[in-house]
């Protein structure tokens, strides 16, 4: 498994609360413009599509490429981030 970045070390560490959707691993400032054009504004918004697709990676990621244009590594870190997320939090 590779390592995890410290946003996404920070991230999974606490409640998600009210974060920004750019607070998520793999979102930074163009993605997460395109994400809240999109509706999805907070974290807790693309937590709701990650559950709605039952944590799928593969529809997760085609998700994240259809609405805002992620590339691989990008979707993959946000899936990671969110999984972590999920183990530790529910």
């Amino acid at each position: 498994m590779s390592s995890t970045s410290q946003k996404h070390r920070n991230f999974v560490a606490e409640p998600m609360g009210e974060k920004p959707v750019t607070d998520l691993a793999g979102v930074g400032e163009v993605l997460g413009k395109r994400l809240e054009t999109a509706g999805f504004d907070k974290a807790y918004v693309v937590l709701g599509q990650f559950l709605v697709l039952k944590k799928d990676k593969e529809l997760f990621q085609e998700w994240m490429k259809e609405t805002c244009s992620a590339n691989s590594k990008q979707s993959s870190d946000c899936y990671e981030c969110l999984k972590d997320w999920c183990d530790e939090f529910l």
